[in-house]
């Protein structure tokens, strides 16, 4: 076999080469198409794709701009993301890559990300003549009678060449011969095959064997062509030769038909007898081998039987030649042509192929985002190649075809992570064959958090209860919050507003973990000082932007018995016990004081009760446990000590109880000076009285209340008094029928700051006769109305002149019976300490 000449070969390439690189792109159905010749070596130029899609250049690496191709298959072909140039990748073989000939196209799918966009380009393989025809064999043996009559026509085994078009076989020649010309025809398919076509008759015995030279050209430029020598034996005559009954037969096989199937019963018949009338069957000497691969012919029956599988995908048309010749002596074979027709089986399920996914996704993505570039592929052909392509129901997620067999899955509504935090989307390629194949896929979509919901409490307030003196630093309580975000979203930080406490800041009572929520007390807490107060607590995430709550932490100080009672009367004189003094002539009953305590605490804590823990007589004298009054249980005899020794205890109701005590010495009198006893001291001592802010404030707002009553009480008084003496002046009442002139004992009076109380409701002038060298008959009257009947002003009955006798026997009694309080000292409310001006209100008076 000879072969054309390759000197020319680079030229021819490189001729191709410029040709399709002038080729401008050429638009196909919103597609660009570009042309190249095969064989170009790695890195050859095709196209400048980022100029014909408009893209820009320096973007492409960061876009991720690529060819998408499926996972197995060679890429022929790659793009630089420097400049955007399509190039060769490696050498293309067209008649490797494409295999049943035609147009050979390269379809490529580009990918662009951010945003997510799909190209698709078709490239053309175009063919160069870089094969030369060939012969199945270097020698071909062909016997002819020499009974053969002139015209006579031998097909000859036709040459092979793998190029397509103008690159294939072209046309056969011969070398010149006295006997044989050639004729070259022409298939249905355009291919070309020649026969040997006898000029002269054979004579054997003159010449048994003739040898020809079989050039096949090509059409290519350079033209290369392939050789085969025919050695021709003449045979002795064979009069008859086989025929078939039709030169040509068409059959259709399903391409899922098993081995052994039968194709087709060829016929064909011999008019001679005997060996000369047996015919054999077998494929023609051109036959691909792929035939003999698929195909089997029974040499006696011309059965002509499938032997391998069929693959309508592969090739839907086989084309057998198949030869027929007798068994006798200088047999000639004859030929026929067999189509096979495939039907195209739904044999091939549909393929889902994620082109590119673009996850996770963020749940605040707005619908209409595209996730993933899905590309179905079927096979098959006609209905059992069209494919439709849906999602599973339930799911925020659509496909959208933009290509055939092309979609893209895009959300249909917003998303929320803390509902589904992650979706199995099924996507179901379905054909339309019968029965119909589907294939189901699943994708994984994760949604990414974003920093859209901000931390709640698990409480909408808290109240926490601390015991006073705690230990600065001690742990009472803990915050809670829940951040339904997650990771760096979801991670809470804990703090305190900013405030102030009394004064101070609130950072100096508290202070918070900010990883736990566990709060602190930085300072021990002291009820008598501050009971309650209120923190705003904050938890942030640290998400960005960072959202926060806030919750209020009620703190509430329990009180402590850690107060003992503080006895404020009676008082110890220069630091030594007090001394109070008791008229012999007291009965019982008789008042001799009260002792007045008090407690900073609160509740029961501050609940006291007072008793005689020692007494020089115990049956001389009693303490009430509620008041704390001292009265005397007996008179005095005569053998009573003159000095009676008392112990007293002041005890509170916490646990442990707190007590305190006093010693008292009474001393028992015949008269009573008029100096004022030890109980009408109530002063309270100057570190009691400057214990706390707090009570300074209500003396102050104590003092500035009481001063403005007593003023608008004696304006009322002035005004009211005025009246009245006009009043009683035009009744005609007189000075001396009024208030007579009667000079009661100035030592009564310096004694008593007391009046006695006139009935409720009188409205009557009460006059009192001032002593002490005050102008004769003169009278102070204070005159109140109905509606002064609660006020805390007492009055002197008025005076008549009494007789001398009965003078003094009032006085006496008057100054023998104690005067009954008008208010007694009270026990500490809960809410409130005791103001540290307290004065007892009872005063015992001679």
């Amino acid at each position: 076999m000879g072969a054309g000449a390759d000197s020319g070969r680079g030229l021819r390439s490189l001729l191709l080469l410029l040709l399709a690189g002038h080729l401008a792109p050429l638009p196909a159905g919103g597609q660009l198409r570009y042309a190249m010749p095969e064989e170009l070596e790695h890195g050859a130029f095709v196209a400048n794709l980022g100029e014909d899609l408009g893209l820009d250049v320096s973007t492409l690496s960061a876009r991720r701009f690529r060819i998408v191709s499926r996972a197995g298959v060679r890429q022929h072909l790659e793009v630089n993301l420097e400049n955007g140039i399509l190039f060769v990748n490696e050498r293309i073989d067209r008649e490797e890559v494409c295999e049943a000939g035609g147009t050979c196209l390269l379809h490529l799918q580009l990918l662009v990300e951010s945003p997510l966009e799909l190209y698709r380009v078709e490239v053309e393989v175009l063919d160069i003549n870089d094969h030369a025809p060939t012969f199945p064999w270097q020698e071909y043996v062909l016997e002819v009678a020499e009974s053969a009559l002139l015209g006579a026509r031998f097909p000859l085994e036709s040459a092979q060449d793998p190029d397509v078009g103008t690159n294939s076989v072209h046309t056969y020649r011969l070398s010149p011969n006295a006997f044989f010309s050639l004729e070259v025809q022409t298939r249905s398919d355009s291919s070309k095959f020649a026969e040997l076509v006898l000029e002269r008759s054979l004579d054997r015995e003159q010449q048994r064997t003739h040898r020809v030279l079989l050039t096949a050209l090509d059409g290519g430029v350079p033209e290369r062509s392939g050789t085969a020598y025919i050695l021709i034996t003449v045979l002795d005559a064979n009069d008859n030769v086989p025929a078939f009954d039709q030169p040509s037969y068409s059959v259709s096989l399903p391409e899922d038909a098993p081995a052994g199937t039968l194709v087709i019963q060829l016929n064909a018949s011999d008019l001679d007898e005997g060996p000369n009338g047996e015919i054999e069957y077998s494929f023609s000497g051109h036959a691909p081998p792929r035939i003999r691969e698929l195909f089997h012919i029974e040499p006696r029956s011309g059965q002509v039987l499938l032997k391998g599988p069929l693959d309508y995908e592969r090739a839907s048309l086989h084309e057998l030649y198949v030869q027929a010749k007798d068994r006798g002596p200088s047999a000639v074979a004859v030929h026929c042509r067999v189509l096979v027709h495939l039907l195209d089986v739904n044999d091939n399920a549909p393929e889902v192929i994620l082109t590119s996914v673009s996850t996770p996704v963020q749940e605040d993505a707005p619908p209409g985002t595209v996730i993933a570039v899905i590309s179905v592929l079927d096979r098959d052909s006609g209905d059992n190649g069209r494919v439709s392509c849906d999602v599973g129901p339930d799911v925020p997620f659509e496909l959208r075809s933009s290509f055939r067999n092309y979609y893209t899955l895009v959300t249909t509504q917003a998303l929320d992570r803390e509902v589904v935090s992650e979706y199995n989307i099924s996507i179901t390629a379905r054909d339309m064959g019968s029965p119909a194949q589907l294939t189901r896929s699943t994708l994984t979509v994760p949604v990414s958090d974003v920093n859209d919901n901000a931390p709640h409490f698990l409480q909408p307030s808290y109240s926490v209860y601390v015991m006073e003196n705690n230990a600065p630093g001690a742990s009472i309580c803990s915050v809670s919050a829940l951040d339904p975000d997650c990771q760096q979203n979801a991670y809470l930080s804990y703090s305190i507003a900013d405030g102030h406490i009394h004064g101070m800041p609130v950072g100096t009572y508290v202070s918070i973990n900010s990883d736990s929520g566990h709060m602190y007390a930085l300072r021990s807490l002291d009820y008598e000082q501050i009971r309650s107060f209120q923190i705003q607590v904050q938890a942030q995430d640290a998400g960005f932007p960072p959202l926060s709550a806030n919750v209020t932490v009620h703190i509430f100080v329990l009180d402590q018995n850690d107060n003992a009672p503080v006895i404020v009367s009676p008082l110890p004189r220069n630091g030594s016990v007090a001394t109070e003094l008791v008229p012999r002539s007291a009965g019982p009953g008789y008042l001799v004081g009260t002792v007045s305590a008090v407690d900073a605490d609160a509740g029961l804590n501050s609940r006291l009760s007072y008793q005689l823990l020692q007494a020089t007589d115990f049956t001389l004298f009693s303490l009430a446990p509620d008041t704390g009054e001292l009265r005397t249980l007996r008179s005095f005899l005569e053998h009573d000590a003159t000095q009676q020794q008392l112990v007293v205890q002041v005890r509170d109701g916490g646990q442990p109880a707190l007590s305190a005590t006093m010693s008292l010495v009474l001393s028992v009198v015949e008269t009573m000076p008029q100096t004022l006893s030890d109980f009408s001291e109530f002063s309270l001592p100057p570190e009691s009285s400057l214990s706390s802010p707090l009570t300074l404030y209500l003396l102050v707002s104590l003092g500035s209340i009481s001063f403005t009553f007593l003023l608008a009480i004696l304006i009322l008084t002035a005004i009211r008094c005025r009246g009245e003496r006009r009043s009683l002046q035009v009744e005609g009442c007189s000075l001396p029928r009024c208030c007579p002139r009667s000079t009661p004992s100035s030592d009564s009076l310096k004694t008593s700051n007391l009046m006695a109380q006139p009935p409720v409701g009188t409205t009557a002038a009460t006059c009192l006769d001032v002593p002490a060298g005050g102008p004769p008959g003169y009278c102070y009257k204070v005159c109140l109305g109905p509606e002064s009947a609660q006020s805390d002003f007492m009055f002197l009955k008025p005076c008549s002149p009494p007789r001398n006798n009965e003078k003094d026997s009032r006085k006496q009694s008057w100054l023998d019976q104690p005067l009954q309080v008008s208010k007694q000292i009270k026990q500490p409310n809960t809410d409130w300490l005791p103001p540290s001006t307290q004065r007892p209100a009872l005063k015992r008076y001679q």
